[in-house]
């Protein structure tokens, strides 16, 4: 009974003096209930609040580290063992992405459109590559027959030099085959997520005099669909 009491007293100097119940319970290894009993009527300062305040928060904060450090690592290795899935590909399974990618994002003739070139555009410069590796090594244009077109929001127009750069740097092709910029009108209120310095805007690819290969592609579309027993 006595060391229950010197256990109780040794437990309220310590609260006293700012300690958390896990700190106590380290060092006096009693049930936490028999704890939160003992402690009930302890008050704390205003400085010890804070400690413990500032050690929760720190302890979620740590936490919510530990957690995405896992989620990242979880996510490296399903990615990487996805990648390995893929392995090497060869020239028809190249020209089938590149025409599915065109099916997804390219100029299509319409009924009201008869003669449509040949354009795609996307934001993300990974799909832009891959777009002109099937332009230029598979389909086998010249880097001659490609020019660009840039669309960015107005109030990006003073990064427009850092931009054009960026798409320069992706694409691989000179300043001389980015024809024309255009500014859209920016929204205020607008709920877009690829803004500040990580947007470069919207960058269309179009194939001069390209009519004929808009058909040849809408018949490698309508194969695959044959083909793959969709119709």
């Amino acid at each position: 009974m006595l060391v229950k009491i010197k256990e109780k007293e040794r437990a309220i100097q310590l609260r006293k003096d700012g300690l958390s119940y896990r700190e106590i319970l380290q060092q006096i290894p009693v049930a936490k209930s028999s704890l939160s009993l003992w402690l009930k009527s302890v008050k704390l300062a205003e400085s010890q609040y804070q400690r413990l305040s500032d050690k929760k928060l720190a302890s979620a904060r740590r936490g919510a580290q530990k957690r995405k450090d896992e989620r990242i690592a979880l996510t490296k290795k399903v990615k990487d063992k996805a990648r390995l899935e893929i392995g090497e590909l060869s020239k028809k399974e190249i020209f089938l992405i590149g025409v599915a990618l065109y099916w997804a994002e390219g100029s299509k003739e319409k009924a009201h459109r008869p003669s449509c070139g040949t354009m795609f555009s996307n934001s993300d410069a990974s799909m832009i590559k891959l777009y002109l590796h099937w332009l230029t090594d598979i389909i086998k244009l010249s880097n001659g027959q490609i020019y660009f077109t840039l669309y960015l929001h107005e109030n990006n127009i003073h990064r427009l030099n850092e931009v054009r750069k960026y798409w320069q740097i992706k694409t691989g092709f000179p300043k001389d085959n980015f024809k024309f910029t255009y500014f859209k009108k920016h929204k205020i209120n607008t709920k877009r997520k690829n803004i500040g310095n990580e947007y470069f805007g919207l960058l269309k690819v179009t194939v001069m005099e390209s009519s004929i290969l808009n058909r040849k592609i809408q018949g490698w579309i309508e194969g695959i669909c044959q083909y793959s027993g969709v119709v």
